[in-house]
């Protein structure tokens, strides 16, 4: 994967929750939302967003680690759900992080599979770093259906 040394994105409010999100001049933005009845629900919530680069980042490992080995994952579907409720405080928090990752290929036509499955996460740079607040469970499937991890 390719090394970020400092990344930034910039943020200006368009209205009430309504954020203009510019990652870099060439790249497109994206209009972030709160949800109703705060917010509009006209573009992804902060917590999207979060789910969106963990889910990123587990699958870019994944891929980054099966292509190594020269396998092909024959596509990958991920699906990141957020488990949102109330800290002692009682202030919402995301207090979990599910990520299923499907793959398009059958286990067994993939090399050191047993090896993949064990490394992976620790190269998320975002999923390890989010870890470190908020518990992650991380599963693989394969294209059958399988589960892997």
């Amino acid at each position: 994967m390719a090394e970020e040394t400092q990344p930034s994105v910039t943020l200006r409010q368009q209205q009430a929750y309504q954020f203009d999100i510019s990652f870099s001049p060439d790249m497109p933005h994206v209009l972030s939302d709160e949800p109703a009845p705060l917010g509009e629900d006209a573009g992804p919530s902060p917590a999207h967003l979060l789910l969106a680069a963990v889910g990123n980042c587990m699958s870019s490992s994944l891929h980054f680690a099966l292509t190594k080995f020269k396998n092909d994952p024959g596509g990958i579907t991920t699906t990141a759900r957020g488990a949102i409720g109330r800290n002692p405080a009682g202030r919402l928090r995301v207090l979990h992080i599910t990520v299923d990752i499907r793959l398009g290929a059958a286990a067994a036509g993939l090399d050191h599979l047993d090896r993949i499955l064990d490394q992976f996460e620790q190269f998320c740079t975002v999923g390890e770093s989010v870890r470190q607040g908020i518990p992650i469970t991380v599963s693989v499937f394969d294209g059958s259906g399988q589960q892997l991890k």
